[in-house]
């Protein structure tokens, strides 16, 4: 049987970042590594892909793992860094660069797993340079993440942004927008769900993949696979990562089995980054 928690948002993620930060006792057992390790992932594709590690090549290698599923990009971090979790799979390393900065936070990369191509999409039109002068474009509304949908829009010619931004940028770094775009900022997991009310948005891989979007088929953008720092990787707090625990599961995790399930399964929507 699937040990899978859904973990409602709207409970969670209330008050989660200051009780994960202020908890004091939650690291008195870190030593411990005789329990199952309790990995925090987005459903799709982090849990499916631990999903299918749990179910055909956890045991063979002795490794107890447990997934809990979070619908947000805050409360895997918090849950991670108070303990409540072992590690989390999720997120890229520009985001949990700007996540420890921000919130004070001790997280680190143990191994890139895979990319999630970042892609515009509109029920409106079929083509990018067929956007309307005026239209309104959803973008996620975290640091990074609006970042590169910035980004993405500027490399394909939709505006220019201020020259050295990088992920940083916001609609204030747009220098030129020559089809005079409205940007509407939202939360990351809301921008697919917004396609009935605007022009286009840009949405992230797994929340495409939810809203049974074909990232490789259906984007009318797609972030470059090439030298791509926005890997997703397996996370812990720092001084985890010696745990055998998180060692057998990273290389679980970057085994020819997993690559071939993501090819499968996937079909280009995910491409493995090993």
């Amino acid at each position: 049987m699937r040990n899978t928690a859904k973990i409602a948002t709207a409970v969670l993620a209330t008050g989660a970042l200051t009780l994960g930060l202020t908890a004091c006792g939650a690291d008195d057992d870190a030593s411990d590594t005789s329990g199952p390790l309790i990995v925090a992932a987005s459903p799709v594709p982090h849990a499916e892909i631990l999903t299918f590690v749990k179910d055909n090549l956890a045991e063979k290698a002795g490794l107890d793992l447990e997934v809990k599923e979070f619908t947000d990009y805050v409360t895997p971090n918090t849950a991670t860094e108070d303990g409540s979790v072992g590690a989390n799979f999720f997120q890229t390393q520009p985001y949990l660069d700007d996540f420890n900065k921000k919130n004070g936070t001790h997280i680190v990369s143990v191994v890139d797993v895979h990319l999630e191509p970042l892609g515009l999409y509109s029920n409106k039109v079929d083509k990018a340079d067929a956007l309307k002068n005026g239209a309104t474009v959803a973008i996620p509304n975290d640091t990074v993440n609006e970042g590169r949908a910035l980004q993405l829009l500027a490399a394909n010619g939709l505006i220019t942004l201020k020259d050295g931004v990088g992920t940083a940028a916001t609609p204030a770094d747009i220098t030129k927008n020559p089809k005079d775009l409205t940007f509407k900022e939202l939360e990351a997991a809301q921008t697919p769900r917004s396609l009935e009310d605007v022009d286009a948005a840009v949405v992230n891989g797994n929340y495409a993949i939810e809203a049974d979007l074909k990232p490789a088929e259906d984007a009318l953008l797609l972030e470059a696979a090439k030298d791509n720092p926005n890997n997703n990787l397996l996370a812990v707090k720092e001084g985890k990562e010696d745990d055998p625990r998180v060692k057998k599961l990273a290389e679980l995790l970057t085994s020819p089995e997993v690559k071939k399930f993501i090819e499968d399964k996937y079909a280009g929507s995910v491409l493995a980054s090993f």
